[in-house]
C-alpha cells in the first residue's frame, strides 16, 4: 500500500483550520465552535473557541447510543492478582455515571479538581471518566508516590476530593497507599473536603471519620437508589486534566490538557497513526499515572470505539518474559504500544524469544515504541522475533500525542532504524542552532515546533502562564522548544539523539549520548545501556557508558567492557574520548521506564542529588555508586 502521508501533511499545511475542523466532525459537540483557532486567546492561541462538549460522553455514551453497548470497552488483566475483568461500553458507562453521582453528592462540580491516586485497576479509569463526566479536572498521581511529592501536587491544584485505593500490588509485595495519602494531606496546606477510598482485598485501609468514605459502600448506595450523573457540557477550552511532569522537584509543573482539541487529536491519531478500527483491541502497556496511560489507555481508544486493555503487571517477572505474548494472545490484541525499556527487559531475559512460539499471535499486527529512544538493536530484535512492523514514534507529556511517527493508518513509509520517521500533521518541526536559525540536513541542533501547537497539546501550565512561556517558548521565539536534540536527514526523517541536557561537550566537540548508546546496544552481549557525560579537568566532560548484559552471558566482564570501548572508537571515532565502560546489574529508572541519566551523572561527579520521587528502586543508586568506585571513577560517592 502506498502512503498517503505526504498528501495529508500537505493538506494540513495548506489550511490547518480546515484540516482540524474536518477531523472534529467525528465527535459530538453540544455547541459548535465560533472559531477553529483563535490566535489571540491564551498564551499562543486556543482551538475550537466557543465550542462546548463532554469528553466522557464522546468516550462512552456516544457508543452506547450508536449500538455498541455490548462491545467490550475495557479489559482488566492483572497477573499480580491473578484476576481479569471485562466491562462492556454499557457497563462502563453505568459505572462511571454511578461514581459521578457519588462525587457530585460530595460536592464535586464543574471546574473542581480531583486527585486520582490509584493503582492499575478499573476504578482508576472509572474515576478519571467520572471527573470528565462532571466537568471536573482530574490530576492523576502515580499510585504509591511519596507523601511529600503528593502534597506538593495537592497544594498546587487544590483538589476538592481525592480518590484512592487501599493499596497497590508489586511483584512479591503489597504497597499500602493510605498512610502515604494521610501523611500528604497532613503536610499539605490545602485540605480536600473528602476522600473516596477503594478497599482492595489484600489490604484494608483505616478511614478518617467525616473525611474518608468507602468507595464500594457509596457506589452501592447510589446504584440501589438509581442515582446516575448526567454529562456536563463544558467549554472546549476548559481543562480536562492536569498532569504533573515526572521527576519534578520543588514547585511541580502541571501540564494542562483541554477538552475539545484533546478529543479531536486523539480520535484522529487512532486511525491515522495507529491504524486502528473501532471494535479492535488496543493495548498501551503503561500506567495511568503517565501521559501514555491518559492518552492511549483511557481516552484515545474509547473515543475511537476500540477495546482497551488495563494491565497490572510487568513485562518480566509476572510470571515470566512471556506475559506480553500471553496478553496479546488471550485478548486478541491488534496493536501494542509500550516503552523500549520493556522490550530491552524482555530481550535480556529471553534473548532467543523462546516464549513467543508458545502463544497464538495471529491477531497481532503492529508494535509501537515510545517513551525513550528506541535503539536500532532493540527494534531489529523485536522485528525479527515478532515478524510485525515495529514503529518507533516520538512525543512528550506536553504534546499528549505523537509529534513524529510512521503513520500506519495513512500507509507506512520506509522504515529507517533509529528514526521515529516524520512529523505528523499539526507539527512543523524544525532543527535550530544556537542563533535560532534552521540547520542543514544531517546537522544536529535543538528540535523545535513552530507555533501554534496543534490541538491536544498543552495550552499552558496549571496556574502559571509565565512559567509556561519561560519553560517552553522563550528560548526560541515563535517556537515550542522540545528540549530534545537531533537532526533531520535529506528525506525529512527525524532523529532524536538526546535530551539537550544530555549533549556532552568533550574538548569543544558537542557529542550525542544517544549515538554512543546506539553503538553500545549493538554489542551482542549488551541488553541495555546508558551513557552520561561526567566532569573531566582536561576535556570538560568525558562519556561514561553503563552496560547491562543479557542473561546467560559468561564471558569475562573486563573483556566485554574493552570490546564496547573499542566499538565506540571504531564507529564514532577517537573524538568521543570514550574510555569508561562499566557493567552493572541494572539501571536506575522511573516507574515509567525512563533511565535516570541526570542522577547517574550527579553520582559520578560527586554532586549532591535528591533521590527522584519517580524512581522504581532507590537501592540501584547505591549499586551505581559502588560500580563507579570499583572502576576508579574517583568522584563517585
Amino acid at each position: 500500500m502506498s502512503s498517503r502521508y505526504h498528501q495529508v501533511y500537505e493538506s494540513w499545511e495548506k489550511d490547518p483550520e480546515a484540516f482540524w475542523a474536518e477531523a472534529a466532525q467525528d465527535l459530538v459537540w453540544t455547541k459548535p465552535w465560533d472559531t477553529v483557532f483563535d490566535a489571540s486567546d491564551g498564551v499562543y492561541g486556543r482551538w475550537f473557541v466557543g465550542a462546548e462538549c463532554n469528553t466522557a460522553y464522546n468516550c462512552l455514551d456516544r457508543h452506547v447510543f450508536a449500538g455498541r453497548a455490548g462491545q467490550a470497552a475495557l479489559i482488566y488483566d492483572s497477573p499480580v492478582t491473578d484476576s481479569q475483568q471485562t466491562y462492556t461500553y454499557g457497563e462502563l458507562t453505568d459505572a462511571v455515571a454511578t461514581l459521578a453521582a457519588v462525587m457530585k453528592k460530595h460536592g464535586v462540580t464543574k471546574g473542581d479538581r480531583v486527585i486520582v491516586y490509584m493503582p492499575m485497576i478499573p476504578e482508576a479509569v472509572i474515576g478519571m471518566l467520572a471527573c470528565a463526566r462532571l466537568g471536573a479536572v482530574h490530576s492523576v498521581v502515580f499510585g504509591g508516590f511519596a507523601a511529600r511529592e503528593l502534597a506538593t501536587r495537592i497544594d498546587d491544584c487544590t483538589p476538592k476530593m481525592i480518590i484512592s485505593a487501599s493499596c497497590g500490588i508489586e511483584p512479591g509485595r503489597v504497597v499500602t497507599y493510605k498512610p502515604l495519602l494521610d501523611e500528604a494531606i497532613e503536610i499539605s496546606s490545602h485540605k480536600p473536603s473528602a476522600c473516596l477510598v477503594y478497599q482492595r482485598p489484600m489490604e484494608t485501609a483505616s478511614l478518617v471519620p467525616g473525611r474518608d468514605f468507602d468507595w464500594a459502600a457509596e457506589t452501592a448506595a447510589a446504584d440501589a437508589a438509581g442515582e446516575k450523573a448526567d454529562c456536563v457540557s463544558v467549554a472546549a477550552t476548559d481543562p480536562l486534566y492536569i498532569l504533573y511532569t515526572s521527576g519534578t522537584t520543588g514547585q511541580p509543573k502541571g501540564v494542562v490538557r483541554d477538552n475539545g482539541g484533546h478529543m479531536v487529536a486523539l480520535k484522529w491519531s487512532m486511525d491515522a497513526v495507529y491504524g486502528m478500527e473501532p471494535g479492535e483491541v488496543y493495548w498501551a502497556a503503561s500506567d495511568v499515572g503517565w501521559v501514555v496511560g491518559h492518552s492511549y489507555i483511557v481516552y484515545a481508544p474509547l473515543l475511537h470505539g476500540c477495546t482497551t486493555i488495563l494491565f497490572e503487571g510487568k513485562p518480566v517477572g509476572t510470571p515470566d518474559a512471556g506475559t506480553f505474548w500471553r496478553v496479546i494472545s488471550e485478548h486478541k490484541v491488534s496493536a501494542l504500544f509500550t516503552a523500549p525499556t520493556a522490550f530491552r527487559a524482555i530481550k535480556k531475559e529471553d534473548p532467543e524469544g523462546s516464549f513467543i512460539g508458545q502463544y497464538d499471535m495471529n491477531h497481532f499486527r503492529t508494535l509501537f515504541l515510545a517513551g525513550e529512544r528506541a535503539d536500532p538493536d532493540t527494534v531489529q530484535w523485536a522485528e525479527d522475533m515478532l515478524k510485525v512492523p515495529v514503529i518507533d514514534h516520538w512525543w512528550q507529556t506536553e504534546t499528549g500525542w505523537p509529534i513524529a511517527a510512521d503513520p500506519m493508518g495513512l500507509g507506512m513509509l520506509p522504515v529507517k532504524l533509529g528514526s521515529p520517521t516524520v512529523p505528523m500533521p499539526g507539527y512543523d518541526v524544525q532543527i535550530l542552532d544556537e542563533a535560532h536559525e534552521p540547520v542543514e540536513a544531517g546537522k544536529m541542533g535543538s528540535i523545535c515546533v513552530k507555533l501554534p501547537l496543534p490541538p491536544g497539546c498543552l495550552p499552558t501550565l496549571w496556574g502559571n502562564d509565565q512559567r509556561f512561556r519561560d519553560s517552553y517558548l522563550r528560548e526560541f521565539p515563535g517556537f515550542y522548544a522540545t528540549a530534545d536534540a537531533g537532526y533531520k536527514d535529506e528525506d525529512g526523517y527525524l532523529y532524536i539523539m538526546a535530551r539537550t541536557d544530555d549533549i556532552i561537550n568533550v574538548a569543544g566537540h558537542r557529542l550525542s549520548t544517544g549515538a554512543m548508546e546506539e553503538v553500545l546496544a549493538s554489542h551482542p552481549d549488551v541488553a541495555e545501556c546508558a551513557v552520561v557525560g561526567i566532569a573531566d579537568s582536561m576535556k570538560g566532560q568525558v562519556p561514561a557508558g553503563f552496560i547491562v548484559l543479557k542473561s546467560g552471558v559468561t564471558k569475562d566482564l573486563a573483556e566485554i567492557e574493552k570490546e564496547v570501548v573499542q566499538l565506540v572508537r571504531q564507529k564514532i571515532g577517537p573524538v568521543a574520548a570514550f574510555k569508561i565502560a562499566i557493567t552493572v546489574g541494572r539501571l536506575p529508572k522511573t516507574r515509567s521506564g525512563k533511565i535516570l541519566r541526570g542522577t547517574m551523572r550527579s553520582i559520578a561527579d560527586g554532586e549532591a542529588y535528591r533521590t527522584p520521587a519517580t524512581i522504581d528502586d532507590p537501592a540501584i543508586l547505591d549499586e551505581i555508586s559502588e560500580a563507579l568506585k570499583e572502576h576508579g571513577v574517583a568522584r563517585a560517592g
